[in-house]
């Protein structure tokens, strides 16, 4: 599996869902632009422990060969002459302690380096799992909420089923009602007659 870029994270999108819910979509743009900082500050230390290794390895192999490895000219700079200038003495070739120097550096380079690459890993582990833990408490407190409005919306469900059957009982004893009173009305209506 390859390592995430800072490219990656910041091009990753999210699928919106429906109706809103699910993560906070401020919190989640804000958790990756902390990442994405986090990313990029590893990659460049971890290439700047790649110069500074390749740096060792060169004065490795120039103490080794006894021949300093070239290196680009400097601009020349005309400056007025003063004095003659002395002969530079002879470089004496390397010695074993230059040798030992020179390891012991590309293993500190080297030790360094797998620090840095470690405590790199260990974070962005750590970041993981606390976006991991925090996705999973956002997800719990929407589901709670949910199930919250669910029961509340249930328990209106059932109020309101229970007013419709009062309503219709009412209605049935007022027809049963206006209906005995409305005979008793025709018979006296027809008794008079």
């Amino acid at each position: 599996m390859a390592l995430l870029t800072a490219e990656d994270v910041l091009e990753k999108k999210f699928q919106v869902v429906k109706f809103r819910e699910g993560y906070d979509q401020v919190e989640v743009d804000e958790f990756l632009d902390e990442v994405v900082a986090t990313v990029y500050a590893l990659q460049v230390e971890n290439s700047e422990l790649k110069d500074q290794l390749e740096a060792a390895n060169r004065r490795i192999a120039e103490l080794s060969s006894g021949h300093p490895v070239e290196v680009a000219p400097a601009p020349v700079v005309e400056e007025p002459v003063v004095a003659a200038q002395p002969e530079p003495a002879p470089v004496a070739a390397p010695s074993q302690e230059d040798h030992a120097s020179a390891t012991s550096m590309l293993a500190l380079a080297q030790r360094l380096h797998d620090e840095y690459v470690n405590d790199g890993r260990a974070e962005g582990e750590r970041i993981i799992s606390e976006a991991r833990q925090r996705g999973d408490e956002i997800v719990r407190e929407a589901e709670g909420r949910r199930d919250s409005v669910l029961t509340q919306l249930d328990q209106d469900r059932g109020l309101l089923e229970e007013k419709i059957n009062e309503l219709r009982n009412f209605e049935s004893q007022y027809r049963r009602s206006l209906t005995d009173h409305l005979q008793t009305l025709l018979q006296e209506v027809s008794s008079e007659n």
